[in-house]
């Protein structure tokens, strides 16, 4: 699965990435801080792509927020997101949570890389320490992970009109991991290569298969993976250090005993 990853891409280099016209990038985008350690249920930069209003047979492109874990339309409560922020391909056009979505609001979530973890030889407290991993583009361009997106009405807030009135949240499409990623996870999210992002984001495709044809697992060779300290496992922890490799020593930083701090004697 995919439960944490970095963002921290310009929105302009977005904007070119992906084909946004500049008006078409919510403020919230720009507000959006750099996050190296994206965990569920925090808001993230989506690509999506909606009907024209006034011209239902047109597009538009959009740079958006929104909130990682899936809640569909019809749930009662918010609560739900949090168990929904991974859906698995195989089974993503049935299930009733995803399939809606799949149909008519496919998004794209750019990434520098996502992390996983890796169950080492080694235990705990009789449990295996588990080494974490960050896997990137080895080109270092931007990973476009496909996703799904759903709007939620916040029944709570009368005014529709009001930005409140509506929760906007995503889900990011995972597949079983190529050979080389597989000896780190069994899972992977899946990703959109340029040529394909425009089929993926068009709200105008539906057909199910037409769609499952459009997603497959990252070329050989497409992605690097390398380990990373285990301070990445605390959400509480955050900034570019995070996807350091770990140094030629393998020692952890977060394993190194701290040294005193001095004192001055007057």
């Amino acid at each position: 699965m995919c439960g944490r990853y970095a963002s921290s891409r310009d929105p302009a280099d977005l904007v070119v990435e992906f084909e946004i016209e500049a008006g078409n990038v919510r403020e919230s985008v720009q507000e959006l801080p750099d996050n190296y350690n994206v965990a569920p249920t925090d808001p993230v930069i989506a690509v999506v792509e909606r009907r024209n209003r006034e011209h239902p047979d047109e597009v538009v492109r959009k740079l958006t927020t929104v909130k990682w874990g899936l809640v569909p339309s019809w749930a009662k409560d918010t609560s739900i997101g949090s168990r929904l922020i991974n859906a698995r391909m195989e089974t993503v056009a049935e299930k009733p949570a995803f399939k809606k979505a799949f149909a008519v609001r496919r998004c794209l979530l750019p990434a520098d890389g996502y992390y996983e973890w890796y169950e080492t030889e080694q235990k705990l407290n009789g449990k295996p320490v588990k080494q974490p991993y960050f896997i990137r583009p080895a080109d270092g361009g931007v990973l476009a992970m496909a996703g799904l997106y759903e709007i939620w009405r916040n029944k709570a807030v009368e005014d529709p009109e009001k930005d409140e009135a509506w929760l906007w949240t995503c889900t990011v499409l995972t597949t079983t991991a190529t050979d080389d990623l597989g000896r780190i996870h069994d899972r992977m999210p899946l990703l959109v290569e340029p040529d394909r992002y425009d089929a993926w984001l068009d709200p105008l495709k539906s057909d199910p298969d037409e769609l499952l044809e459009l997603l497959v697992p990252a070329a050989p060779g497409r992605l690097e993976a390398y380990a990373v300290s285990k301070a990445v496992s605390s959400v509480k922890n955050n900034g570019p250090h995070l996807v350091d490799p770990l140094p030629p020593d393998g020692v952890d930083p977060v394993d190194k005993p701290q040294e005193p701090e001095e004192t001055t004697l007057f």
